[in-house]
């Protein structure tokens, strides 16, 4: 259940410094490597002599190379030599369309001509000196939409992440939802509370004071098909919260990449970028373990709950609303994957 026709995340350039990687995006297994010039290719990660994986081969002067008998692949999906053998007639496999933009490779699933890099969502801090990222990777066993309701409803922080960015204020605090057309943004501002520990740590890494009251804030944004930004911060009370000076509060935007792998399996890309002290390397550091240390939390919870849906595939579910975000949200999902459905004729 997840458009193809977008461009998702597929893998970080470190991934594939110096050999292929194959994952399957999309329930398409794809192998990823740098071809000619060290740019980005994607080719469907099967062989066309023995349907071995191209993926565990290697690469040679900007070719895929199969590990298996040394068949030679072009980033275009055409065989151009294997040894002692007459190869060029072999029909070509299929070649994704694939983008290097922002730190991350980026890959089109579905229909290629429609593959337009203009619709990847522009990342403004991905350009910038004066901010800072540190981020990683998570392979989830659950359905990509069970992430989506997660981040655009934080409720569940005060009891999912009660040691490190919950707080019971969250959830004594409404939420507002609103829609722009396939742009879903859920936002909640809390005012003169004590800052939980994470944001603590921040402050001090900061250089301001975390032992006074401050005033919080989460707008969640999510883009289709399945990518969440986090605008979160604090600032000390009285200074005019999300607008508050630089100099009296610490903001950062979550980044979340939702790429499904399959039905009930996702890749998460997760990271947080951050406008303040974006040269203190330690800094990064040590927000990437914090934050990795919550996203584990949010992980055991969705396995879990997506081993209960599994199980019990007619149970129906209640919704609240505090759901709002994600309920709005998975209607742009559900209205992008019926516009790839084939039309039926009428009779």
């Amino acid at each position: 259940m997840f458009p193809k026709n977008a461009w998702y995340v597929a893998c970080t350039p470190d991934e594939i410094d110096g050999k292929p990687l194959g994952r399957t995006i999309c329930n398409e297994k794809i192998a990823f490597y740098r071809g000619e010039g060290g740019r980005v290719a994607a080719v469907e990660d099967f062989c066309p002599h023995r349907g071995a994986q191209l993926s565990l081969g290697y690469v040679c002067e900007g070719k895929l190379v199969c590990g298996y008998h040394g068949l030679q692949m072009g980033c275009d999906g055409k065989t151009v030599s294997m040894p002692l053998q007459r190869v060029q007639g072999f029909p070509k496999i299929r070649a994704y369309p694939v983008v290097e933009r922002y730190g991350f490779i980026w890959v089109w699933p579905g229909e290629a001509q429609l593959a337009d890099p203009a619709k990847i969502h522009p990342l403004e801090w991905a350009e910038s000196p004066d901010w800072a990222y540190g981020g990683g990777l998570y392979h989830v066993q659950c359905d990509y939409r069970l992430m989506v309701d997660n981040l655009m409803d934080l409720t569940h922080e005060t009891y999912v992440h009660a040691t490190s960015i919950g707080q019971k204020e969250i959830d004594e605090t409404p939420v507002n939802t609103k829609a722009e057309g396939d742009h879903v943004i859920t936002s909640r501002f809390m005012e003169n509370v004590m800052a939980p520990p994470f944001w603590r740590a921040n402050l001090r890494g900061a250089g301001l004071a975390d032992d006074v009251p401050v005033d919080r804030w989460q707008i969640c944004h999510f883009h289709a098909p399945s990518h969440i930004m986090i605008e979160v911060g604090v600032a000390h009370a009285g200074h005019g919260g999300y607008h508050a000076p630089k100099e009296h509060k610490v903001s950062s935007i979550v980044v979340d990449f939702l790429t499904p792998e399959t039905e009930t399996s996702m890749w998460y890309f997760w990271g947080m970028a951050r406008n303040f002290s974006a040269q203190d390397t330690a800094l990064t550091a040590q927000i990437r373990e914090g934050q990795g240390k919550v996203f584990a939390e949010d992980t055991a919870v969705l396995e879990a709950q997506q081993r209960n849906l599994s199980a019990n595939p007619g149970r129906r579910l209640l919704m609240l609303n505090i759901d709002a975000g994600g309920v709005q949200s998975r209607r742009i999902i559900d209205r992008l994957v019926a516009a790839e459905q084939p039309q039926k004729l009428a009779a």
